[in-house]
């Protein structure tokens, strides 16, 4: 509780100096008196969620962030997987991927206007590009870091390539995984905007990109603070999602600024009935119940 009391109380204050520093119209090298207070970003807010605009925007850009990070994740996961596997597949497709990697997706607007007849369906090019690499190369990673002894005993039991494939490389490679995409649903975000404002029609990038052009700064405002909470909402699922398929990790792992911590060995008073073994085994699992049971308040 005191955690979300302090987080509360931190964007508090911010609201609060940036009101301060608006209305005011301070000049201090930056040039607050041309910012809009947060009373009027609000009332802007206010305004915009009555009316039907935003609503279509808003599902205009939800839904073209969505289908390019599913299409990534996907094509991601499965390419790494394979590039990680297969020696060919390395030999294939590395030199090509390494060479379009550090072209910035936002980049390719030339490339989806030529290649696709419509804006969406470009829009949805680019924010798949933009999250692939991201997955592709922490998938990558991922799997060549499993151990091999989890591999042979599968085969060991008779297990074959796609046991060994569902069993050991997929679960095993998933924490990495997820903090590809993680990085990956970040990074469509910054694309998706940047494409709606080149070339969309609808959604929150287009929106935002309109009311600058008329000089509109509390609507621009309210564009960059809706992008700000999609772009907080979509990754926090994409964080819960890891953690409910990753339940096998520590518990420690999801504990944002927590100490992992390794219990120490308790030592017990040498007694004369020779019981000191069994009460410092006692000691040590009420030690690790307490434990446990202190990692489940914090998660």
């Amino acid at each position: 509780m005191a955690r979300y009391a302090l987080r509360t109380a931190s964007l508090a204050a911010f609201l609060g100096l940036w009101q301060l520093l608006t209305s005011l119209d301070v000049d201090l090298w930056l040039r607050f008196s041309q910012f809009p207070t947060v009373t009027d970003v609000a009332r802007a807010f206010a305004g915009r969620l009555s009316g039907s605009d935003y609503w279509t925007d808003l599902t205009d850009s939800l839904t073209r962030i969505l289908t390019g990070f599913v299409l990534a994740a996907v094509l991601g996961v499965a390419t790494g997987v394979l590039v990680a596997r297969s020696r060919l597949a390395e030999d294939l497709l590395g030199p090509v991927l390494e060479v379009i990697r550090p072209i910035p997706a936002i980049a390719l607007v030339p490339v989806a206007i030529l290649l696709f007849p419509s804006n969406e369906q470009g829009i949805v090019f680019i924010t798949c590009a933009a999250a692939f690499f991201p997955v592709l190369v922490s998938t990558r990673h991922a799997v060549r870091a499993l151990t091999p002894v989890w591999e042979e005993a599968v085969r060991t039991m008779g297990g074959g390539r796609l046991r060994i494939l569902a069993s050991v490389v997929l679960p095993g490679a998933l924490p990495g995984i997820f903090g590809g995409l993680s990085v990956g649903i970040g990074v469509s975000w910054i694309c998706v905007i940047s494409a709606e404002m080149i070339s969309g029609q609808y959604g929150v990038g287009y929106r935002t990109w309109q009311d600058y052009t008329v000089v509109n700064y509390p609507d621009v405002f309210v564009g960059m603070v809706t992008i700000g909470v999609l772009g907080w909402v979509t990754s926090t699922a994409v964080e819960l999602l890891g953690r409910r398929l990753t339940r096998w990790l520590p518990r420690a792992s999801y504990v944002p600024g927590g100490r992992t911590r390794t219990p120490g060995r308790v030592a017990a008073p040498v007694r004369a009935d020779g019981d000191s073994e069994h009460q410092a085994q006692s000691e040590q699992q009420g030690q690790k119940d307490s434990e446990e049971a202190l990692d489940e308040q914090l998660v």
